[in-house]
């Protein structure tokens, strides 16, 4: 068992159902993750998602790297490759008058129900195409704006923000940062950018819903630092509750095992003497050292970590976890990339999907590009197919003639000029 194909799928018997969002049509003007991200999740969930891209350049993911040659010949770097899946893309110039216009006509006639964009704030308003002037064509319209500091007042405003600046903001690199060491930048991958994809999710799904009850439309701002000041909720809040360093009074730590390190979470009086009992320590539940949970932390490194890698030393850590759970504690094993791609749970689970590479013989490499899953199941909705991110401006002529009505001859025309590709 290992990752599914895109064009496999799970859970079939729940097709018959349809899919959530089966009907509603996203026009988004996104780039990079924090948005597409996002996008993706809700075609995942049955949305139409019409990607907006520069006719000649594509959006500023394409050129990030790794990369991969698709079949027209162009690099598309690995943050495109893995948030674009069953998408459409338009090739359209904003910047030209023409392009504006057939934008805003798409989101006056197209049936679009949802405006995305991740721009810097206010760059959609001075191309003509912010909130309020979609809504002057379409009232109905539900309006995503992503961005580093968000549209209302900011200190920060005009900044640019990518992931790694609004985690640092959060507080949670300076809560984290070891001693004497400079902060540890984007620990979690793209945690500024997928969590605040996923409160945009959550905004779109909310207006949609508020739009059925009231035939309002309504703009959707999330800023991806308000995101991460509410992921890294601990910093705050611990903080205004006395914790005046970044040491938690638990364990909550790494440990190592003979093939390689696992994490174990130890928060409470009757999970340590658990600990205790299972690594053959059990007169510290009366060792005075102990008595607090600000001492377990204190004596973590001189007498808690020897005892528990003597312990695990002749074990794997995925047989050091096992047996902390079955004693009714957390732990999990640190898992490399190979490890991860052949865990059971992420195949079973369908976690990861293959694209097939389509630069084999140019990048002399084989495997198949690895892409995250839905992690959203749903009993009554089918998981996949998927397709493949599209190629820049691939179905430009076909949204337009449908939804605009544009002939072959207009279509020329507009290609011409380089307002389409």
């Amino acid at each position: 068992m290992g990752p599914m194909r895109l064009e496999e799928v799970r859970n079939s018997d729940a097709a018959s159902f349809g899919t959530p969002l089966d009907g509603v049509r996203i026009l988004a003007a996104e780039q990079m993750q924090a948005l597409p991200y996002g996008t993706q999740l809700l075609a995942r969930l049955g949305a139409d998602v019409v990607k907006v891209e520069h006719p000649t350049e594509g959006e500023s993911g394409r050129g990030a790297l790794p990369a991969m040659i698709d079949a027209t010949g162009r690099s598309n770097g690995a943050t495109f490759l893995r948030n674009n899946l069953n998408k459409r893309s338009v090739g359209l110039d904003l910047k030209k008058p023409e392009g504006k216009e057939l934008f805003l006509r798409l989101c006056r006639d197209g049936g679009f129900d949802v405006v995305a964009e991740n721009f810097k704030a206010g760059t959609m308003d001075r191309l003509g195409l912010g909130y309020a002037d979609v809504a002057k064509v379409n009232p109905r319209i539900i309006y995503l704006s992503i961005s580093g500091f968000g549209n209302t007042p900011t200190p920060y405003d005009g900044w640019p923000a990518y992931a790694p600046v609004v985690e640092a903001m959060s507080g949670i690199y300076e809560y984290k940062r070891p001693p004497g060491g400079p902060p540890i930048p984007a620990p979690a991958g793209a945690l500024g950018d997928i969590g605040t994809s996923v409160f945009g999710v959550i905004g779109v799904l909310a207006a949609l819903r508020h739009r059925d009850a009231t035939g309002e439309g309504q703009w959707v701002d999330v800023a991806m630092l308000d995101s991460m000041v509410a992921m890294t909720d601990l910093v705050t809040n611990f903080w205004s509750m006395g914790l005046r360093d970044q040491r938690a009074n638990l364990i909550m730590d790494g440990f190592e095992a003979s093939d390689g390190w696992f994490i174990l979470q130890v928060g409470r009086e009757h999970q340590f003497a658990k600990l205790a009992e299972l690594v053959g320590c059990p007169e510290w539940v009366s060792d005075e050292r102990f008595a607090t949970r600000a001492g377990w932390v204190e004596h973590l490194d001189d007498v808690i970590r020897p005892a528990i890698a003597k312990w695990a030393g002749g074990m794997t850590k995925l047989e050091a976890c096992a047996a902390l759970s079955d004693a009714g504690l957390a732990a999990g094993p640190c898992f490399t990339a190979p490890e991860v791609i052949a865990d059971e749970h992420v195949a079973s689970h369908r976690m990861l999907v293959e694209l097939e590479r389509t630069d084999s013989e140019v990048s002399g490499i084989s495997d198949p590009v690895l892409i995250p899953g839905n992690p959203v199941k749903m009993s009554k909705v089918a998981d996949g197919p998927d397709t493949p991110p599209p190629t820049v401006g691939e179905h430009t002529d076909e949204v337009l003639r449908a939804d605009l009505g544009l002939d072959d001859a207009e279509l020329a025309r507009l290609r011409e000029a380089g307002v389409i590709s």
